[in-house]
């Protein structure tokens, strides 16, 4: 498949229709659960965080196209390095949070 193959395959309104009704899908489960309380509250956290995580993928693939085309992957390794510290960052808080609640 050549580059301008590519491209048009990438920005194809197919492709932004199928990325968008999975976000929808992505969005309205999470919501689902919560209004209808159907899990605990640890469960629905680990729900909530893996619809975010897929709609997360879901936009960078069909939305940002992230990972098309042939050239370097500086764009990839900058947002892996970037995730590595936002998961650092919100597992470092949550943990900080959790250790002060214990203590008082």
């Amino acid at each position: 498949m050549s580059n301008h193959e590519h491209a048009e395959h990438a920005g194809s309104i197919k492709a932004y229709v199928i990325g968008f009704i999975l976000s929808i899908i992505l969005t309205i489960i999470p919501l689902v659960l919560v209004l209808n309380h159907m899990m605990g509250k640890t469960a629905l956290t680990v729900s909530i965080l893996i619809a975010a995580v897929l709609q997360f993928v879901i936009q960078l693939f069909f939305f940002m196209h992230i990972g098309a085309g042939e050239g370097p992957r500086y764009n990839v390794v900058a947002l892996v390095l970037g995730l590595v510290f936002v998961v650092t960052i919100v597992i470092g808080a949550l943990w900080i949070m959790e250790f002060n609640s214990v203590v008082q």
